[in-house]
C-alpha cells in the first residue's frame, strides 16, 4: 500500500486526518491556502464522539486540558422560562464525558502541535488535483508539484475539489439563517456552562470556556448576504429585552470581534465520499448546519476512520471503498437531523408554531432528551494502535 498523502485544507478535519494518516505511518503534507494560520473563529463544543475520535489522534487529553465541561444550563425563552434543562452529569455517566466547550483557535493549535513544521504548506492554494495513474494523484500547488498515492481533500464547505469530482452536483445552498458569534473580551458572570434561547426566528446562545470568557452566537432568519454596517449595535437592539446574561455577553464584546457568516449545507448527499485515490472529508463532504453541534465531531469522525481503514485493508482502494461505506450513511443522517432540529428549533417563527415546540419541549422528560442526543454522540471509534 501507499504511504504519501497530501491533506487539501489546514482546518479541524485536515490536521486531525494530517495526525491520523501520520499515526499509521504515513508521510503526509497539508496544503493550506491561508498565508498565515491566524487561529481566528469563536467558539466549539465537543461531543463524546468527538472527544473520542480526539483520544484515538493522540490529542484528547490535551484537548480535554484546555475545555470546560458543559454540565449545566439548558434551552431557555426570551423571557427566561426554562424549555428543557441540560443534564451534564447524566450525560457523562451515558457515554463518559460532558459536552466540552473549547476557542477554535486553542483547538486549532493542539491539533497543528504533532505535526512538524515541514508538514505543513502554508499560503498555498491547491490549483488543480488529478488522478495521473492507477495508483497516483498529482496536487498542483503554486509552482508546487506534489505527487502522492492518496488526496484527502478538506478544503471545505465550498470545496474546489467537489466541484471538480462531481460537476453536476449543487453545491452548498443557504440554510435561511445567518450566525453572528464572538468570544468575549474578558470574563463574564454566568449561572450556567451553556444556553440556548429560542425566540421567534431567533437563537442566542453561550458556551462558557475555563478561563471564563464565553462565546455567544446569534442566529437570525435573514435573506442571505444581509450585512449591517455595525453589528453588535443591532444585536443589542434586537436582543436588548432578553433574559440575562444575553446583554452582559454583549457588553463584554469588542464590537470588531463579531465574526458573520452566513448558514450554508450540502442539502443533496454526496453520492460517494471517494473518487480514485481522492477521499472528501468534513464540511468538503458533509457540510451541515450547526444545530446539533456536530460538523466538527463528524469531521474527526471522518479523520480517525480513514486512517484506520488505511491501516487495516490490504489496498488504497479497498480502505477508500471501507471509508464511503462507513462515513457516509452515519455523516449524511447526522446532516439530516441537523437540518430538522434547526426548522422545529431557532427557525421556527410563527407565533403558534412556537408555542406549540415550547409546550413540546417543557413535556418531554429529561430522560427522553438524553436520549435523542445520545443517538449522535454514542460512536465509538475503530483503534488506531
Amino acid at each position: 500500500m501507499g504511504d504519501t498523502a497530501v491533506v487539501v485544507g489546514g482546518g479541524i478535519g485536515g490536521l486531525a486526518a494530517a495526525i491520523g494518516l501520520r499515526r499509521i505511518g504515513w508521510k503526509v503534507t497539508v496544503v493550506e491556502r491561508a498565508s498565515m494560520l491566524e487561529d481566528a473563529g469563536a467558539g466549539i463544543s465537543l461531543a463524546a464522539n468527538g472527544l473520542r475520535a480526539l483520544e484515538q489522534l493522540g490529542v484528547g487529553e490535551a484537548v480535554r486540558k484546555a475545555s470546560r465541561g458543559q454540565y449545566s444550563g439548558g434551552t431557555l425563552t426570551p423571557q427566561g422560562g426554562w424549555l428543557a434543562r441540560l443534564d451534564g452529569a447524566a450525560l457523562e455517566k451515558a457515554v463518559g464525558t460532558p459536552i466540552m466547550g473549547i476557542p477554535r483557535a486553542t483547538l486549532h493549535r493542539l491539533l497543528r502541535a504533532p505535526l512538524p513544521a515541514e508538514a505543513l504548506l502554508i499560503g498555498c492554494e491547491a490549483g488543480s488535483v488529478e488522478q495521473i495513474g492507477p495508483g497516483a494523484v498529482r496536487v498542483g500547488c503554486g509552482d508546487a508539484v506534489l505527487d502522492a498515492d492518496l488526496v484527502v481533500a478538506a478544503d471545505g464547505i465550498g470545496s474546489k475539489v467537489r466541484s471538480e469530482l462531481f460537476p453536476t452536483h449543487p453545491g452548498p445552498v443557504y440554510s435561511g439563517s445567518t450566525v453572528l458569534r464572538a468570544i468575549t473580551e474578558h470574563a463574564v458572570d454566568l449561572r450556567t456552562d451553556f444556553e440556548l434561547t429560542w425566540g421567534h426566528g431567533a437563537e442566542f446562545g453561550h458556551i462558557a470556556f475555563h478561563d471564563g470568557r464565553a462565546e455567544w452566537h446569534a442566529v437570525l432568519n435573514l435573506p442571505a448576504g444581509t450585512r449591517v454596517a455595525d453589528p453588535l449595535a443591532e444585536l443589542t437592539r434586537r436582543f436588548h429585552t432578553w433574559h440575562d446574561p444575553i446583554p452582559a455577553l454583549l457588553d463584554a464584546t469588542r464590537p470588531g470581534a463579531v465574526l458573520h457568516h452566513d448558514v450554508n449545507e450540502l442539502r443533496t448527499p454526496l453520492p460517494a465520499y471517494t473518487v480514485g485515490r481522492i477521499a472528501l472529508l468534513g464540511d468538503a463532504a458533509h457540510a451541515m448546519t450547526p444545530n446539533l453541534g456536530q460538523g466538527a465531531c463528524q469531521a474527526l469522525e471522518d479523520a480517525v476512520t480513514l486512517a484506520a481503514a488505511l491501516a487495516k485493508e490490504p489496498t488504497v482502494e479497498a480502505a477508500l471503498a471501507r471509508y464511503d461505506a462507513e462515513r457516509r450513511p452515519r455523516s449524511q443522517a447526522v446532516a439530516r437531523a441537523a437540518r430538522q432540529a434547526g426548522r422545529m428549533g431557532q427557525q421556527l417563527s410563527h407565533p403558534l408554531a412556537v408555542a406549540l415546540r415550547n409546550q413540546a419541549m417543557r413535556w418531554t422528560p429529561s430522560r427522553a432528551a438524553t436520549h435523542m442526543i445520545l443517538r449522535h454522540h454514542a460512536w465509538v471509534p475503530p483503534q488506531l494502535n
